[in-house]
């Protein structure tokens, strides 16, 4: 790593800054801003959902207790807080469960903290849909791309830092910083109090009520990133470049660290583009394995009293994440088994914990095995799984799911992405609220002001 005195700015941080600079006036390609909708109104949909979850209502509550400047909406509710606290209540409760969305090659769930914190920051300064979408995409380029710099060999078993935290924070913190109309100087100290900020320790897939989860993946780096913003907003001043000099941000938090990556071609690889959106509100490990078992139900019509014995292999790497975990969403033996007893999943089912005690759920479960694969862990595209169910009849049915629903390699229709975003949003705000939300949505880019959405997100 260069050695850089304490003024001078690396090139990277230069370019960096410029690029945040002037994104929110910046027109995207249309693929990349229809791609960006789709993932605002994903988020959108697992925030209202989530907000009527435990980690959602949680994150509402300390809101309360927050009041002050009515700038943002907590959706979900009828409070209207300071931006930075409603970053906070709604990305906790985006990532309330495992509904919202994900990027593989930046190792992070990007809308849960990004798309709040945008939307707090638009709201508080009423700015355009033009201007959010502009600003998400944005965010998503600099968390993925931070993640990326740092260089981790296994981000998925890092021993000291979770690239979830870190990629939402500094996500969120551009987004903002972009909203804010900063100059590169002040986009400057933002990034720099987002890497004074940066936290997050991969012990969260410890959590058994997924409260700090939410926090960690979402709301904490929601918070930090637009608290960072509105610091330099009210005139605080901070370090030129924090990337480089003596004691850096890639010191304290890189493995095999590439600052270059930081800036590298931004412009015209826009990673919003690499992001996946889920079809089934579970963890992303389990997505391959409903893909199987619905296509294995969809063909061969089995279901769970057809089964003798149930073989599900998936790769090693990621397996420990879902395996006989108390949560019945992240739970991997839980979701097979309700997916062949019920032939379907909802929202609903997915996070009945009730059912995780249904007898004709566990004597499924019973006969599952769980294989590890290091040759999945090692295939491409990533995150595939086969199941391999022996039938009492003798026959002998397979499904190797291999591009999962939903991510680049088999994305999912504009019509999956609205009605699984009515699915979740009708119980909490209505079905005609709901289909006026999703119609917004796919019109975002002619929205005036996102405040026009809060009629529609607040109950």
């Amino acid at each position: 790593m260069n050695v850089q005195s304490d003024t001078a700015i690396s090139a990277v941080n230069l370019a960096l800054s410029e690029y945040i600079s002037t994104a929110a006036s910046r027109a995207l390609p249309p693929p990349a801003a229809a791609k960006t909708r789709h993932h605002i109104l994903d988020t959108l949909a697992a925030i209202l959902s989530g907000s009527r979850l435990r980690a959602g209502k949680l994150a509402a509550g300390y809101a309360a207790r927050l009041t002050g400047a009515p700038e943002a909406t907590v959706m979900g509710t009828s409070l209207v807080v300071p931006a930075e606290t409603a970053a906070l209540a709604n990305a906790m409760s985006a990532h309330a469960d495992e509904t919202d969305d994900s990027h593989l090659g930046g190792r992070f769930h990007p809308g849960c903290g990004i798309v709040p914190a945008a939307f707090a920051v638009a709201e508080q300064r009423d700015r355009s849909g033009a201007d959010l979408i502009r600003s998400v995409a944005l965010g998503y380029d600099v968390g993925a791309r931070l993640n990326m710099s740092l260089g981790y060999a296994n981000p998925n078993n890092a021993k000291g830092h979770s690239t979830h935290s870190l990629g939402a924070a500094f996500g969120a913190a551009a987004a903002a910083a972009a909203l804010l109309r900063f100059d590169p100087t002040r986009v400057r100290h933002v990034l720099s109090y987002a890497c004074q900020q940066a936290s997050g320790v991969p012990f969260w897939h410890r959590d058994t009520e997924h409260v700090e989860k939410a926090f960690d993946f979402g709301g904490m780096g929601a918070r930090n990133g637009v608290a960072g913003a509105m610091m330099v907003a009210t005139g605080f001043s901070a370090v030129e470049d924090a990337f480089a000099g003596r004691n850096n941000f890639f010191t304290g938090f890189g493995e095999k660290p590439d600052p270059a990556a930081l800036a590298h071609e931004l412009g015209t690889r826009f990673e919003i583009m690499q992001a996946s959106i889920k079809k089934w509100c579970v963890g992303s490990p389990i997505q391959a394995v409903l893909d199987a078992i619905e296509a294995l139900i969809a063909e061969h019509h089995v279901r769970a009293g057809d089964a003798k014995r149930i073989l599900i292999t998936m790769s090693d790497d990621r397996m420990h994440i879902v395996d006989n975990r108390s949560m019945p969403d992240v739970c991997v033996q839980h979701m097979a088994a309700l997916m062949l007893t019920d032939g379907a999943l909802s929202f609903a089912s997915t996070h009945d914990h009730a059912r995780m005690k249904d007898e004709a759920v566990l004597a499924v479960r019973r006969k599952i095995e769980l294989i590890p694969s290091p040759e999945l862990s090692k295939a491409v595209p990533a995150r595939q799984a086969i199941v391999e169910i022996e039938c009492n009849d003798g026959r002998k049915l397979r499904h190797h799911a291999k591009a999962v629903r939903g991510t680049p390699d088999n994305p999912m229709t504009s019509k999956e992405i609205e009605d699984k975003a009515l699915d979740l949003i009708a119980p909490v705000t209505g079905a005609e609220r709901a289909k006026k939300l999703v119609a917004a949505a796919g019109q975002l880019d002619k929205l005036q002001s996102v405040r026009e959405l809060r009629a529609l997100l607040q109950a």
